[in-house]
Formats: structure tokens, C-alpha cells, sequence
């Protein structure tokens, strides 16, 4: 018997606004707790005998179920039993997962009965035809399974045939209209709150931020052609909705995978490969992507991600699949941040900056809690089979310009953000105004969001690919009031690393190059002087930064005679430290930084604040250009400063620096220690 669960409000409408549309969401873990039954089976069968909101029907609708796949439904370890039953009485209706393909030297079509464990099983090429989707993946069925022991092929008995199968699926029939007609009844968050609970999860168990990132997942459902990444911990459903929710996306293990499989295939006279045949291919645990991380497989994916369309010889051919790649991020997301970027996750070769500009929408995994079975709902919501055919009904419509009655891009983005901007926007309103009645402040929401899902890929970009990527500020305007909102990403976080305001004498920041990771780094430098002699060095101090501290030190001792200073080095202690602040090795190009903290601490006189000291002094107090400057101007910017000294001789490299990365940002040119000292200190 069925455990009575209270209705609430929410279940009342949709039982009366849905009638045989819904089910009690929880009756499937029922189920496959005992007979370890996929989930998408469970809701098929849910869905025609326990759609009721009456306990005694739900009951004996489950008693039917249970029933059903007892008779029917192939366990792995029952197929002896199965084929026995099918010997017998000739004719036998199984449900199981077919899987065909084609054995060239042969000239035939073969079927496989994934849980019945049986290869070379009879089926027409009728069926073949009718159904694609078994020649990529395998679709589940109910399937009349037929046994002939006069079958013989190339002589050998071949006995199992296929005389008639149906995809647990529905029948597209004016789905979305019904559902265009029911819309209007419902609130913007009880509409939100149905979606969720049709997916599985309860929504009162998540914050709005949650709500909106679990239906971003849903957006390739609805949106052809659309491009998202998700990367996050373990055990927090990434794969869940593409493998249960409908029968139209294909999930894919990413070393399973190859370029003939994902777009034409070799055999079957160059048969359309899993773009062509599947709304969505979804790439499981992408760090096995060994097959696709090459130049040539690279080059068909960021053809394929920018136009829907890829080569097949002469001939252009398009398809209409979303893409999404999921894998889990093995490193904390504020380490990577300060290290590397969020893209680690894939194989180096496809960390390729111009594959993952195509990308559409970075989804932040780590937000989304681990699954556990508070986050379940116990209530109703529609059964997958009707979801995905409204899913699939809602990809021939498009909203992409429905921002443009409210509102503005800012000129940060390009056509490629716009695209990927616009493209989310229209599959959250066809999630949620599927009959196209919004309000402004509706659209805003979706907007801001796609503006950061999209500035999340710009951002990585930024980190790899250095001053090319380096405006990320994304913005809309309102056009009522031509205000413009500029949005963040949540993990960049508020606080800056060079703080605004004034810090300790002996202090200061700089960049410096890690010669082992070829990555600009930002250091915080601080000296302490203590009585004694000579100096020490803690820290992230490797070969080059200790030669600059070297450098620094020896200089201002042989040259203190020509600054003010009425303290000598010879009875003090100098201890320099300097914090890592992004976990590089070291960094060269430091010797000025040093310089400039020792003698801001022995005149006890502070350093202007937001300032970073770039270069490297001699010494015999020569200047020394900095290489690359526009990736270490930005770099400080990015972290707070709002000065920084630069060589005289860097100034022919000013030219080189987006105007965009100067605005708002003080460059001090100094053509000698004592100029650089005069430029650094506060008056």
C-alpha cells in the first residue's frame, strides 16, 4: 500500500488542470527500490495506471505496475527465465532496451536485447526505418519478442525476432497547446515550482538562485542548437536529466565517443551520427574524451557549436542537437580561481579558446547541493513522457528577441555573447511562458542570468587567453530608463585583493612572472626590520625572487647616501615576505617591488594605496622594461589597483593595451629608482 501523502495547493490545481497528465513523483523510488526499474520505465507505467490524486486508485494502480513489470520487464539476471518463456509459448511481450546495428558483410540489420543478453535478434528494416534512434543508443520498448527455431542465417539457428515493438514514449498530439491554454492559471512561482517537481526535485527545499540553475539544465531541452558546460562536485544530478527525463537526449560515456559516431558514421551508407539523430548528446565525465581531443574532431565541434551544420565532403549538412559536457571539478573553485581557470576539467588538447567561446552557458556545479532525499519530492508533477514531448514540441518556437522590447545588450558584447545571451533568455521563457505572456520584470531575471552564465565562460577565456578576452563587463540597458546594469559572476566575489585603502609601510603589491607555469602571478610583498644585520627571506621566494631581493637591498645599502633616510641597514634586520597570492612558484620581474616596500619601511612612510610596482631594477640602478605588460596591467586591475608603476621604456608598449583595460586606471611611468620612489610614496 501507498503511504498517504497530504496534497497542497499546488497538487490540488495540477490534478484538476492536468487530469492523466500527472503523477505522485515519489511512487518511482517506491517502485524501484523494490524491482530496480529505470526511472524513465517506472514513469511510463506510473503515468497510465496511477495517475489519480485517489489513494485507493494510486494504490491499485501501482498494484498493476507491479504487475506489469513482474511479467514483463527483462531484470539481467532473469534472462535465461525470459528467453524460456519466449521459447514456450512462441510469442512473449518483453520490456527491455533494443540497441540495432548493421553488419556490413552480411547486409543486415541485427537487434539487441540489452537485459535479455542476446545479440542477432531478427528485426525489419521497416522497424529499423520507423525508429532511428535504436541505430544510435538504443531506444526502451515494449516489445512483442517472437521465437521460430526455422529462423537459420548463414547456418546458424537465429530463433529471436522482433515482430513488433513501441517506444515508451507519447505520441506527440497538441501537447503544447494544452499546456499554452493551462499556463495562464498558474503563478510565475507555482509554474517555476511544477517544473521541478516534474523533474523530481522538491522546491522547497531550494533557494530562487537554486530554482533558476536546475531548469538552466532543461534549457537545451527546449533550444535547438544550444551549447552548455557544467562542471561541479560529485553526487549532484548533472547527468540525472539527460538520462531519465526523456527519450530524446542521449547521454554518452566521453570515451565511448568518436567523430564517425557524433556526426556521420562510416557504415550504414554514411548514416547520421548522434547529432542528427537525438535533441541533445550529452558528454559524460569529459576528462575521457580521448577520442574527440584532437585538431581535426576540435574543428568539426567548433564548426558544428557556431552554425548547427558540419561537412559531410561536398555536401553541408545541418542538425538540430544541443551539446552539453559535464564532468566533475577536482579542485576548489577559489584555488582555481587564483591558479588556473574552471575549464581544467577537460584534456588539455580541448582547452582550445576558440572551442570554448562556442559554449553557450557555464553552469556552476558546485552550487547545486548533493543529492540526498530532502531535495525529492513527495508531490505531483507531470510524467516525463508528457514533459519531453512539450519539451520537444517548444524547440521549433523561439523568444531570442523578446529582450529587445525591454531592453538593450551593453557594447561589451559580441555577436557571439549576444547569440549565447539571447539563446538562453528564449529557453527560460519557453520553460516558463511557454504561451508567451511575460512581464518585464520576469524577463529581467532571465536576462541578468543569462548575462552571467554567459560572462562565466568570458571570464576563463580572460584567464587563458590573457588581453584578447579582456572586457568581460556584460551589461543591459533598460531602455525606459536607459539605466545600465552591469552583472558579476557570484565566485569572482566583492572583495578585492588590493584593497582602496592605505596599507602599513613596508607593504605593496606586484607581478611577476612564475617561470615554470609560463602564468602571471600577483604578490604582496611586506618588510619588517628588526635590529641585528643583513636580511632574510620567507615566503613564496624562489631563485629569481630571491636574486631580487638581492638585487633591492644591496643597491639601496651602496646607495643610501642619496636618499633622505636617517636610519642605516648596517644594525637592522631586514625580514622581506612575500605572500602567494595565486599559488605560482615564483615570479621574476620583482626587484623594483622590493625596493620600494624596504625603503617605504624605513622611512615608515606608506605606499599610495591600490598601487602595484612592476619592473626590475639593477644594481647599479639601471631599469629594466617589463615583458608583456598589457597581461600584467591586467592582472592588477582585474585585483583592485588603481595605480601601477611601469618603466619609462615600457611606454612604447602603451599602444598594445585595450583603451577599455587604462579607463579608470592610473599608469606612473619612472625612469630611475629614486623616480619610482617619488611616484610610489604617499606625500
Amino acid at each position: 500500500m501507498s503511504s498517504q501523502v497530504v496534497q497542497d495547493e499546488l497538487d490540488r490545481k495540477v490534478l484538476e488542470q492536468f487530469p492523466g497528465r500527472v503523477v505522485r513523483k515519489d511512487l518511482v523510488g517506491k517502485v524501484k527500490g523494490q524491482l530496480n526499474v529505470p526511472a524513465y520505465v517506472l514513469e511510463y507505467l506510473l503515468g497510465k495506471y496511477c495517475s489519480s490524486g485517489e489513494e485507493d486508485v494510486v494504490d491499485a494502480g501501482l498494484g498493476e505496475v507491479k504487475r506489469v513489470l513482474i511479467e514483463h520487464y527483462v531484470h539481467p539476471d532473469q534472462s535465461e527465465w525470459f528467453k524460456s518463456q519466449v521459447k514456450a509459448q512462441s510469442q512473449h511481450r518483453v520490456i527491455d532496451k533494443v540497441k540495432v546495428r548493421l553488419v556490413e558483410t552480411e547486409d543486415k540489420h541485427w537487434a539487441s536485447l540489452v537485459n535479455l543478453q542476446i545479440d542477432r535478434v531478427h528485426i525489419s528494416e521497416e522497424l529499423v526505418q520507423r525508429y532511428e534512434r535504436l541505430l544510435a543508443g538504443g531506444v526502451w520498448a515494449i516489445i512483442d519478442l517472437a521465437y521460430d527455431p526455422q529462423l537459420i542465417h548463414k547456418g546458424d539457428i537465429r530463433p529471436f525476432n522482433v515482430i513488433d515493438l513501441r517506444p515508451i514514449q507519447l505520441a506527440a498530439s497538441n501537447l503544447l497547446d494544452e499546456v499554452r491554454q493551462k499556463r495562464p492559471l498558474f503563478s510565475h512561482d507555482e509554474w517555476v515550482d511544477f517544473l521541478l517537481r516534474s523533474i523530481g526535485l522538491e522546491p522547497a527545499q531550494l533557494t530562487s538562485r537554486l530554482r533558476m540553475l536546475y531548469l538552466a539544465r532543461l534549457i537545451p531541452l527546449v533550444e535547438n542548437n544550444f551549447n552548455l558546460v557544467e562542471f561541479g562536485p560529485r553526487m549532484t544530478g548533472k547527468s540525472y536529466v539527460y538520462r531519465e527525463i526523456t527519450p530524446y537526449a542521449i547521454l554518452v560515456s566521453g570515451g565511448d565517443v568518436t567523430v564517425p559516431s557524433l556526426f556521420v558514421s562510416h557504415t550504414g551508407k554514411g548514416r547520421l551520427g548522434l547529432v542528427g539523430l537525438w535533441d541533445v548528446v550529452a558528454f559524460d565525465e569529459v576528462a575521457g574524451l580521448t577520442r574527440l581531443a584532437n585538431a581535426q574532431a576540435i574543428n568539426l565541434l567548433k564548426d558544428y557549436m557556431e552554425s548547427g551544420s558540419f561537412s559531410r565532403g561536398r555536401e553541408e549538412i545541418t542538425a538540430p542537437a544541443s551539446l552539453v559536457f559535464i564532468g566533475n571539478i577536482n579542485i576548489d573553485v577559489d584555488v582555481a580561481l587564483r591558479t588556473s581557470h574552471l575549464f581544467t576539467p577537460f584534456p588539455p588538447e580541448m582547452q582550445d579558446l576558440a572551442f570554448l567561446d562556442r559554449f553557450h552557458m557555464y553552469l556552476p556545479g558546485w552550487e547545486l547541493p548533493k543529492m540526498a532525499s530532502a531535495l525529492l519530492t513527495t508531490r505531483y508533477g507531470l510524467v516525463v513522457d508528457y514533459l519531453s514531448e512539450v519539451f520537444r514540441e517548444l524547440r521549433k518556437l523561439t523568444f531570442g528577441d523578446a529582450l529587445d522590447r525591454y531592453f538593450d545588450l551593453g557594447e561589451a558584447l559580441n555577436k557571439r555573447d549576444e547569440k549565447a545571451v539571447r539563446k538562453t533568455v528564449s529557453g527560460y521563457v519557453k520553460l516558463l511562458h511557454p504561451d508567451g505572456n511575460y512581464t518585464k520584470s520576469e524577463l529581467e531575471e532571465y536576462l541578468s542570468l543569462a548575462l552571467e552564465l554567459r560572462r562565466r565562460v568570458k571570464e576563463q577565456l580572460r584567464r587563458m587567453g590573457g588581453v584578447e578576452y579582456w572586457n568581460t563587463s556584460l551589461s543591459y540597458r533598460d531602455r525606459d530608463t536607459g539605466a545600465e546594469n552591469f552583472v558579476a559572476v557570484p565566485e569572482q566575489g566583492e572583495a578585492l585583493v588590493i584593497p582602496p585603502d592605505p596599507l602599513p609601510p613596508g607593504t605593496t603589491f606586484t607581478v611577476g612572472l612564475d617561470a615554470e607555469s609560463q602564468r602571471y602571478a600577483l604578490f604582496r610583498v611586506e618588510v619588517a626590520l628588526m635590529k641585528g644585520g643583513g636580511f632574510t627571506a620567507t615566503g613564496a621566494v624562489g631563485k629569481s625572487m630571491k636574486e631580487a631581493i638581492r638585487t633591492a637591498y644591496d643597491y639601496l645599502r651602496s646607495n643610501v647616501h642619496r636618499f633622505t633616510i636617517d636610519r642605516s641597514l648596517e644594525d637592522l634586520d631586514v625580514h622581506f615576505q612575500v605572500v602567494n597570492l595565486m599559488q605560482a612558484k615564483e615570479g621574476s620581474q620583482t626587484a623594483a617591488a622590493f625596493f620600494i616596500a624596504l625603503f617605504s619601511a624605513l622611512v615608515s612612510k606608506p605606499i599610495r594605496p591600490g598601487t602595484v610596482v612592476l619592473g626590475e631594477i639593477t644594481i647599479q640602478g639601471g631599469v629594466l622594461p617589463v615583458t608583456e605588460l598589457a597581461e600584467c596591467v591586467q592582472l592588477a586591475r582585474e585585483n583592485g589597483a588603481r595605480r601601477v608603476l611601469v618603466p619609462t621604456t615600457n611606454a612604447r608598449d602603451i599602444p598594445h593595451i585595450p583603451y577599455e583595460l587604462l579607463t579608470g586606471l592610473e599608469l606612473a611611468f619612472y625612469a630611475d629608482p629614486k623616480d619610482c620612489l617619488l611616484k610610489a610614496l604617499q606625500d
